[in-house]
């Protein structure tokens, strides 16, 4: 399949993910107000798109806490910098099992299951233009962790995004996902102009080689819009290659502490480097307004 590169391109920003780096960079924002900011801050240097988690502002620590969820919401739209927001919906999926002689009971201290409906609690208070749907379980990075995302999970909460109004953004960390995902949409619980992000080089996931991630691609109905990312020292690779490859491109503190060797980066920064790649590569970087036209998204507006 020939290369159809994108022309017209929009970023997304991973403003703080939920991984264990709180503690690697001073950048990495923990409380709402940093993350708000720091997604204000991606957004001016043009970021269409902020991709949000919530951490314990103390510690670091991921959270699913509903009010830091709406906090950081508020905070984005009572700003005057106009963006697409996309919340995550990926917690509460998480099953640590002991030692390999004896894994079960699991690790209660690490242990995070949910229901679907308390999984999507903050996604239908805050009503974002875009929530995650992590579509598959797959063993993730540590030894003893699965990422847990049943058939019968991810469509109760693919129903509950459709029905909300908020266009789940399927996240594929293997091809046995964009699989899956294909069968929520003949189901029905996901809308046909679905939208995907490319997860390349995620422990244990798809590997981020490029014969991969062209396989990842070339499994994208040509109806759907996709993004792509990789994680680290590939991740403004990977910016060019999703461009090349016909998509839209991700970047941010989520994926990627540096900016170059030996220097940390913030959001903002990442956002301004893949901006120089698009567009030396001759492609436009298109704002909120376009994206919400692409997608089919409604601007939700502050409260008042």
């Amino acid at each position: 399949m020939p290369l159809t590169m994108n022309r017209e391109v929009f970023i997304t920003c991973a403003v703080t993910g939920s991984g264990g780096t709180q503690d690697r960079s001073p950048h990495v924002p923990r409380s709402p107000q940093q993350i708000a900011d720091s997604a204000i801050a991606a957004a001016k240097a043009g970021a269409a798109v902020v991709h949000c988690h919530v951490r314990d502002p103390e510690t670091g620590a991921p959270s699913r806490d509903l009010g830091m969820f709406r906090e950081v919401t508020d905070l984005i739209r009572a700003s005057d910098t106009d963006v697409v927001l996309n919340l995550t919906a990926g917690m509460g999926g998480d099953m640590v099992f002991g030692d390999p002689e004896h894994p079960l009971p699991l690790n209660a201290g690490a242990t995070d299951m949910a229901g679907a409906t308390e999984r999507v609690a903050h996604v239908a208070e805050c009503l974002p233009e875009i929530c995650t749907l992590d579509c598959g379980t797959m063993n993730f990075a540590e030894a003893d962790y699965v990422m847990t995302n049943t058939p019968g999970m991810l469509t109760a909460m693919g129903r509950m995004m459709t029905e909300l109004g908020v266009k789940p953004e399927i996240e594929a960390f293997d091809t046995g996902h964009l699989w899956y995902a294909k069968q929520l949409v003949a189901d029905g619980v996901l809308e046909p102009d679905a939208l995907v992000q490319l997860c390349m080089g995620v422990p244990w996931g798809a590997p981020n080689d490029l014969n991969t991630f062209m396989a990842m691609v070339n499994n994208i109905p040509d109806t759907w819009n996709w993004s792509a990312f990789s994680l680290g020292r590939d991740q403004m690779a990977y910016v060019a290659a999703s461009v090349l490859a016909g998509g839209n491109v991700r970047v941010g503190l989520e994926d990627n502490l540096m900016l170059d060797r030996g220097v940390l980066a913030e959001n903002h920064q990442l956002v301004t480097r893949a901006v120089e790649i698009i567009e030396r590569l001759g492609a436009r970087v298109i704002g909120p307004e376009e994206v919400r036209k692409k997608l089919g998204l409604t601007k939700r507006m502050p409260r008042g």
